[in-house]
């Protein structure tokens, strides 16, 4: 049996379980509720992990904006969300990865009532930079069913 190799690191193992974290209301978007993933403590805040899902009906989205970030990844795990990715609607379904370049100019403005999507940014402290002008129009939402 080989033995374990020791490679330096500053960072820490880490395993969360559902029942460790709760979504919350305090993320970058009020409509949203957000659930740390704990991987910004163990990377000493190199790389954050959070699972986003709807929280209120779609009315003005994001907004235009660019994230001020090396490295972005959003895994739509259930349902579905509409972006504008400069001036191209992209619709992004479950089980759909997107890998936002850093700096792209983007405006998440419609998702499914059910939608879920796993975040991984780096760095952890990422910036969101508000854009006044986009690109281009932006289509209208989808209504939710009422309750």
């Amino acid at each position: 049996m080989n033995k374990p190799v020791d490679i330096p690191s500053d960072t820490t193992f880490s395993h969360v379980k559902p029942q460790d974290t709760q979504y919350l209301k305090n993320g970058l978007r009020d409509f949203f509720l957000y659930r740390d993933l704990g991987v910004a403590q163990a990377t000493n805040g190199k790389v954050i992990a959070h699972l986003v899902k709807a929280n209120l009906p779609p009315t003005d989205g994001t907004g235009w904006h660019y994230h001020v970030a090396e490295f972005q990844i959003v895994m739509m795990m259930k349902g579905w969300a509409r972006f504008m990715y400069e001036d191209k609607v992209t619709l992004v379904s479950a089980g759909d990865c997107v890998h936002q370049r850093p700096g792209i100019v983007h405006y998440l403005f419609d998702y499914s009532p059910d939608m879920e999507y796993l975040e991984i940014v780096g760095p952890a402290d990422f910036g969101s930079v508000p854009v006044a002008q986009g690109p281009c129009a932006i289509p209208p939402v989808t209504p939710w069913p009422a309750a």
